[in-house]
């Protein structure tokens, strides 16, 4: 007797089908799965045989072989004990009108016939029909999750028992139903605001043009001075993820298993902070099979690093590569996967290691040695790729006490807005999206300087010695702020704000 059952597995942030074949022959008892078959697949026969009886049914004491299709490439996780026990309950007579592509199938069996929740549903939901799959039968907890793609019905069901009624017509059962848009809407809300931040008003105006232009930013003050607070509310003041975006983003959440179950999509751009004990692994990405990192979970978002120079010296070196391409590649012997990874990094850091240098209010304890020393641990290629270094001052309490309400995030991200609809306009036709990705030929097109820009800026590279990476970024920057002030060049006091904004390289040694 003979079963065959759709599945799908992931490979990246894609997925590839799976065909769970089952044959159930004469001979000794055993359950023998092939297929590389890894880890917990490997033990799914204990689950599958106590659920199938569990739930009522007879397990078949027999040879059973279960082959998982292309036999060459590694599965592994829960998601195939749902079809597993269908097969065989199929190849058995019990489920009579199952025929194998009109459904696919995941999920995973508790021991009492009851299905549980897998990740990375999004992504098999948005190939399955491709793979000539009529509908999705999926854990009742991702159902919405799989509703998101729209493009097959989806029934969520909480049991085995449950599915074979359906399965053999005995029992309706409705497709899930959600409203994309209304979803989309209430997840995109934000739960704070620039209007909570008094003061820093020069710092909220270099987060404003990080927004604007895509540029990465790193704020240096002393510890309390607000740092965290401003860097929480970046993506309140970046444009929404439109739907495209949010599929790509809710697929990474869900293979990592963060995607949580009442919300069905990540419709808020992200906001990453991991910790500066975190590892290369953790950070890029990897693992024996490659899992995402922190720098694709804030794909389309914004990646903070507090702390920056406590950052292991190798970790922030890996960021070279996906900071310049947008895109993480993990290599290992078996397969080559690559992980989008095109966000905003955002990172700060204290003055000194004592974090007081400046500060008005405490003395620093710092010798220049120590303070040289602190800074080098930021490497110049990373320090290239980071367009604004912003100062954040301790705030008074005249700013503190005051009643008056800031600016809204809303009244900045239509700003910021506006900017990003000027450079769509003129990088049309190319693959850039925003000022911070020009390359060197759109730099010379789109960032011309008049007389006096050209004045300015052969004085400061003189006088404070600006490479030619800094010169770059200078203008990159330029060419945001004149675009939020409505301008078609790049003019004088445009170009003495962006210089303003490297304050690292003005007091390099």
């Amino acid at each position: 007797m003979l079963a065959k059952v759709l599945s799908g597995a992931l490979l990246g942030i894609d997925a590839y089908p799976v065909e769970v074949e089952v044959d159930i022959a004469q001979g000794l008892p055993q359950f023998a799965t092939v297929g590389l078959a890894e880890g917990a697949v490997k033990e799914s026969k204990d689950r599958v045989k106590s659920a199938i009886k569990n739930s009522g049914y007879d397990f078949p004491v027999r040879r059973i072989t279960i082959n998982l299709a292309p036999a060459d490439t590694k599965k592994d996780g829960t998601a195939f004990d749902l079809p597993m026990a269908v097969g065989i309950l199929a190849a058995t007579g019990v489920i009579k009108n199952h025929r194998p592509r009109d459904y696919a199938l995941l999920g995973e069996l508790s021991l009492d016939g009851q299905i549980k929740p897998v990740r990375g549903i999004l992504p098999i939901a948005v190939a399955a029909r491709r793979w000539g799959a009529e509908a999705l039968i999926l854990p009742a907890d991702n159902a919405r999750e799989g509703t998101i793609a729209g493009n097959l019905p989806v029934y969520g069901v909480t049991d085995l028992g449950q599915l074979v009624d359906f399965l053999n017509g005995e029992k309706a059962l409705e497709p899930c139903v959600m409203n994309r848009d209304e979803l989309f809407r209430e997840s995109a809300r934000h739960e704070v605001d620039f209007s909570e931040v008094h003061g820093q008003e020069h710092v909220k105006r270099a987060l404003e043009i990080a927004a604007s232009g895509g540029h990465n930013l790193l704020m240096v003050g002393p510890p309390g001075s607000g740092k965290t607070m401003l860097a929480r509310r970046l993506p309140t003041i970046l444009p929404p993820l439109c739907f495209d975006e949010a599929l790509t983003t809710t697929k990474i959440h869900s293979i990592v298993g963060l995607l949580p179950r009442q919300d069905a999509l990540v419709a808020r751009r992200p906001f990453r902070s991991p910790h500066h004990t975190i590892s290369d692994a953790g950070l890029i990405g990897g693992g024996t099979v490659p899992k995402p990192g922190e720098v694709s979970l804030a794909h389309n978002g914004v990646l903070f690093l507090d702390e920056l120079p406590e950052f292991k010296k190798n970790v922030l070196e890996m960021l070279r590569q996906p900071l310049e391409d947008a895109v993480v590649t993990i290599s290992r012997a078996a397969s080559t996967l690559t992980y989008p990874s095109d966000f905003m990094l955002v990172a700060a850091m204290n003055p000194c290691p004592c974090g007081y240098l400046g500060d008005s209010l405490h003395d620093c304890s710092c010798t220049p040695l120590m303070t040289h020393r602190y800074r080098t641990r930021l490497s110049g290629p990373l320090l290239d790729r980071i367009d604004l270094h912003v100062e954040v001052p301790r705030i008074s309490y005249k700013e503190l006490a005051e009643n008056s309400e800031a600016e809204s995030s809303e009244a900045i991200r239509r700003r910021v807005e506006e900017a990003r609809r000027r450079q769509q306009q003129r990088f049309a036709g190319s693959r850039t999206l925003c000022n911070a990705a020009m390359s060197p030929r759109q730099l010379r097109r789109f960032c011309q300087l008049d007389e006096p820009g050209r004045q300015l800026m052969e004085m400061v590279t003189d006088r404070l010695g600006f490479s030619a990476r800094t010169y770059t970024r200078i203008l990159k920057v330029a060419r945001t702020i004149s675009d939020l002030a409505g301008e078609e060049h790049i003019l004088q006091p445009h170009l003495a704000e962006a210089i303003q904004y490297r304050s690292l390289d003005r007091k390099a040694p």
